[in-house]
């Protein structure tokens, strides 16, 4: 899970107790971490081998082809090429849920497997603005997005309840006082580097969210000037300053510019201006600040009034706000679903990403997870992104299956379910993995009333 493109099932199995490893660098390394995971010694001289190879170019690969790779496992041993160290990675991921290990004993299901991604994002964005998340649990979130080849963390760090990143040069940002829920909750500077480091170790992208000039109580507390006004924007820009530097090594920031009046005609453009003069490309939210073709290098579509620009790549999150969902009914509308209705990305649509916002209270930790079902919708998003096509958009039948069993998208349904509970079962123990088996579950619905009002039992 996700499934591949293609994928083809042999009878061999791969199960020796020595092997010899050919790979180098940092490929060398991940597989290492992978082979250690087993009851397997490394011999150089060993007749057994697993070989990873970077390639110029992969045959029958139609788009994204920097992240795709050809996974081969024989009785004899297992090859993997791709063209780039990610596209490696995401074939260890894949030989990692191919392996079933019993005691001291493991088997590899034999195989030849050539495989890409539809869609060039596919990511989670959690809301820390509003509710504080612990590292450990943002780190247990990237390690499953890696796991299930998902590239991108979307990290909301400011709203109007707080700014959850660490200013030493404005202290009173992070001050209590100018918090309205979770006071004192914030990353250090050191953290939100670290969280980078982490990202990058699991091949998964950080892109953090400055919001601007919107959602933005906290810093009008701190400061009391509005972003848009002169003293703001100057103020703002310093922070700039110092977010950048502390995501030195992060191609993208995200200023919002969402659920704003603007005020000041000149404050987005010049913002985006100060930013990309700074080396970052810039996100926005649409609907927002209306941008042409080259003011702005992504937009991310939220709500159904979200329409994709031609000439800027747009990420649908129109309807995958998972804290807006039925816990276990709107999964099915969410892995049938075509993203932003097309079967594939292209220059003009980049992906998408599935987002969490906190907008109410919910404490333990756990509890956020769990309510909003975070895991099994985050597999379903998984899968829909990287595998591409669906049966409709979101918002059409939604959570409604094809009763005929014997219906194309029933069968998908029924077999991503399947596969889902598996790896419950396998990889989420002790995680909150809030669902259980449904499609098995028929409804007879009776008139309660049938003697002319009288309830019968």
């Amino acid at each position: 899970m996700p499934l591949p493109q293609k994928y083809v099932r042999t009878n061999a199995s791969f199960h020796p107790k020595e092997i010899a490893v050919s790979s180098e660098g940092k490929l060398r390394s991940i597989l290492m971490e992978f082979l250690e995971e087993l009851p397997v010694s490394v011999q150089p001289d060993s007749r057994y081998k697993i070989e990873v190879s970077l390639v110029d170019k992969l045959d029958g690969i139609p788009l994204n082809s920097e992240e795709a790779y050809q996974l081969s496992v024989s009785s004899r041993g297992i090859t993997i090429r791709a063209v780039s160290e990610q596209g490696a990675y995401w074939a260890i991921q894949t030989l990692r849920q191919l392996t079933e290990r019993r005691g001291n004993q493991y088997s590899i299901q034999g195989c030849e497997i050539t495989d890409w991604p539809a869609f060039r994002i596919r990511g989670f964005m959690q809301d820390v603005g509003r509710s504080y998340i612990s590292m450990e649990e943002l780190k247990r979130e990237i390690e499953v997005l890696s796991r299930y080849k998902m590239n991108v963390f979307h990290w909301h760090l400011t709203e109007n309840q707080a700014w959850r990143l660490e200013s030493k040069i404005f202290p009173m940002l992070n001050d209590s006082c100018n918090m309205s829920r979770m006071p004192g909750k914030y990353y250090t500077i050191e953290e939100a580097k670290e969280l980078v480091r982490f990202c990058k170790e699991h091949n998964v992208l950080l892109i953090p969210e400055v919001d601007m000039p919107g959602h933005s109580a906290a810093f009008i507390r701190a400061f009391r000037h509005d972003m848009q006004s002169k003293e703001g924007m100057a103020i703002l820009k310093l922070l700039m300053d110092e977010v950048c530097e502390v995501f030195e090594e992060v191609p993208y920031l995200h200023i919002g510019t969402d659920e704003v009046k603007f005020t000041n005609p000149k404050f987005v453009p010049e913002m985006v201006a100060y930013i990309r003069a700074k080396g970052k490309q810039v996100i926005s939210w649409n609907p927002g600040w209306k941008y042409k073709p080259g003011e702005i290098d992504m937009e991310q579509m939220w709500s159904y009034r979200g329409k994709a620009r031609p000439g800027i790549p747009a990420i649908d999150s129109r309807f995958h706000y998972i804290n807006h969902f039925d816990t276990f009914a709107d999964l099915i509308a969410l892995y049938t679903s075509r993203i932003y209705n097309e079967p594939q990305g292209s220059h003009d649509l980049a992906g998408t990403i599935l987002a969490v916002w906190h907008d109410r209270v919910v404490q333990p930790e756990d509890k956020l997870i769990r309510e909003n079902n975070l895991y099994p919708n985050l597999l379903a998003i998984a899968e829909r992104s990287w595998l591409g096509g669906g049966y409709q958009y979101f918002d059409k039948n939604g959570t409604m299956l094809p009763i005929d069993p014997d219906n194309e998208e029933h069968k998908a349904f029924v077999d991503f379910e399947r596969r889902m509970l598996w790896h419950k079962e396998h990889h989420f123990q002790g995680y909150p993995f809030a669902y259980v088996k449904q499609t098995n579950v028929r409804w007879r619905i009776t008139d309660p009333f049938p003697n002319d009002g009288e309830l019968t039992r």
